[in-house]
């Protein structure tokens, strides 16, 4: 089992708590993980990206090479679109379809659209409604995670149990919030791939 993984987002949209969440199940299968972050300017609404690689064998880097991403997994469209020279031919993209516009020239949202249902293998989804419905707005990022969670390779009980584990400092109310929606974006997926 291989997959690497490129996480991209907003600061403060909780890119890296998905990335907490797949690690914590990934080494939890017995699996390895390498992880590099970059953290842009998350206070002023920087960009923000994680390279997770998880392997059952050993693995020696921890930046993807170019084409080589089997995932992006993308908080923010226009972040999905910027790390497509990393995805593999045959590789997924699963991104919330709400902008987050943070700079004057942000590209055209039909545009920016338009571009991702030209690609083959695309989950595009509105996590911020799908969240509000399922649980609460600031649970967007595991409907995220949820709606990537068949593309992962790891069981979704072993996400499931580390959601637990990365919220459960928060309480049951918190942690139970997060199943909600981590299931709420994992049937979205599920749907859309018998589409």
């Amino acid at each position: 089992m291989k997959r690497d993984i490129i996480l991209s987002g907003v600061g403060g949209q909780g890119i890296l708590s998905i990335a907490t969440v797949i690690g914590k199940a990934a080494l939890d299968e017995g699996l390895h993980l390498k992880q590099a972050e970059v953290h842009g300017m998350s206070q002023r609404g920087g960009d923000v990206q994680s390279n997770l690689r998880i392997s059952s064998d050993p693995i020696a880097s921890d930046l993807i090479p170019k084409g080589r991403a089997d995932i992006i997994i993308s908080l923010e469209p226009m972040e999905a679109l910027r790390y497509l020279p990393y995805l593999s031919t045959e590789g997924w993209i699963i991104t919330g379809t709400t902008p987050f516009v943070n700079i004057d020239n942000y590209p055209d949202q039909e545009a920016l659209q338009k571009d991702l249902s030209a690609r083959p293998h695309v989950i595009a989804i509105d996590v911020e409604a799908i969240a509000k419905q399922a649980a609460s707005p600031r649970s967007a990022n595991i409907v995220l995670l949820g709606a990537a969670a068949p593309f992962l390779d790891i069981e979704a009980g072993k996400l499931e149990a580390g959601v637990r584990a990365v919220f459960a400092r928060k309480g049951e109310e918190i942690v139970n919030m997060n199943l909600a929606a981590f299931r709420a974006g994992y049937e979205y997926a599920q749907k859309s791939l018998k589409r």
